[in-house]
Formats: C-alpha cells, sequence, structure tokens
C-alpha cells in the first residue's frame, strides 16, 4: 500500500485537490486491482464534512472523529492504516487531514508504527498567503517542513509577484520540496499528479 499525506491551511482546497488526485491514482492503477484507492479523512467533531462528497465520487471513505491528526497519528491514525492495508489492500491511500495537522509527524509514526513510506503534498492558498503568513507561521511551517511537493492553489486570484514570493517562502522552509502554481478548478496536468504520486513508482 502506497500512502500520500494530503494537507493545507483551513481553506486552501484540499478537497477539490483531492477529488483529481483520486481520479488520476484510479486512471492509473494496475487494473486488475480491486481496491484501487481509499481515502482516509481526519474530522475534527462528530460529523464528517467531506466525506459525503467524496463517496458521491465513488471512493470509499473512512473517518477519524477524535480530533487533529497531531493528537490521534500515535494511535487511531495507525490503527486505520493498518486496518484497511490488511481489510482491503488497496494500491493507494490518501489521508487528508485537518487544517492544523502537521503531516511529517503523521509519516514518522507509520513509518515506526508500521514500517509504511509515505509521501506529503501541501496545498497553500496563494490568495491568503501573505495575511497568514505572520500570524500562522508556526504551523505553516511545520506543514510544509519535509513535504514532497507543495501546490500553490488558487493562483488565478493574485499576481505573478505574489506567486514569486511564495515560492520563495516556501523555499525557505523547504528547500527540497517540488513546487508548482495550480488551479485546483481547472485542469491539473498530469505531470503534477505524477510528481506528487512520485512518478506514479508502482
Amino acid at each position: 500500500m502506497k500512502i500520500l499525506i494530503l494537507s493545507g491551511f483551513l481553506g486552501s482546497g484540499k478537497t477539490t485537490a483531492l477529488m483529481k488526485l483520486a481520479r488520476f491514482l484510479v486512471a492509473h492503477s494496475a487494473p486488475d486491482r480491486e481496491n484501487k484507492v481509499m481515502i482516509l479523512e481526519n474530522e475534527v467533531g462528530e460529523v464528517g464534512i467531506d466525506d459525503a462528497f467524496l463517496r458521491g465520487g465513488g471512493f470509499q471513505v473512512d473517518n477519524l472523529f477524535s480530533g487533529c491528526a497531531c493528537c490521534t497519528v500515535s494511535g487511531e491514525l495507525v490503527s486505520a492504516a493498518d486496518r484497511i492495508n490488511r481489510e482491503y489492500d488497496p494500491e493507494w491511500l490518501i489521508v487528508e487531514t485537518t487544517g492544523i495537522a502537521y503531516p511529517r509527524n503523521m509519516q514518522e509514526n507509520l513509518k515506526y508504527a508500521l514500517k509504511l513510506d509515505s509521501r506529503i503534498v501541501i496545498l497553500v492558498d496563494a490568495s491568503r498567503w501573505n495575511r497568514l503568513l505572520i500570524p500562522m507561521n508556526n504551523l505553516l511551517r511545520g506543514q510544509i517542513e519535509g513535504s514532497d511537493t507543495v501546490l500553490i492553489n488558487k493562483t488565478d486570484l493574485v499576481d505573478i509577484e505574489t506567486l514569486e514570493k511564495i515560492e520563495k517562502d516556501i523555499a525557505g522552509f523547504e528547500p527540497a520540496a517540488v513546487v508548482f502554481r495550480i488551479s485546483a478548478l481547472g485542469d491539473i496536468p498530469p505531470e503534477v499528479w505524477r510528481k506528487v504520486a512520485g512518478e506514479c513508482e508502482a
């Protein structure tokens, strides 16, 4: 089972991007694989916000309701990933985190507890980046550090100078991350998803 951890601050467009990513992975999965993509959501509260929307897209969805992933990662997240791996054996597991999670902690715990490798993709909201950078600096840094790919979303709402500044800021947080400019409401080139998935290594 290959794991992608999808994270980003509240309102960055994670669910919209998730649907497109999941469709891409399904289309490029092994044809004889019964379960191609499973989605594990980490919701805050007792009712899933996005899971009905995702189920409507034809994807199997599991939920964690105990709070943010930074709190549940050593317990329920690991247990859920282990159960999904054993019961469904999907080719891909996408973990969509809350907007306040630190995905690198999740990655480290999955590796330590289950010996499962994962890749981290972060969405950032170009239209709110400058507004959030100072008050949410520690959170944004903590989300981007250790990420494999960063998708700058809502690029249609800002000018080129703003995008260049965001890219510079991201490079300061995680120089090794591959950065793409996207608009999740529009078409996203397949090469973006290939890079997110690690060149679709199977």
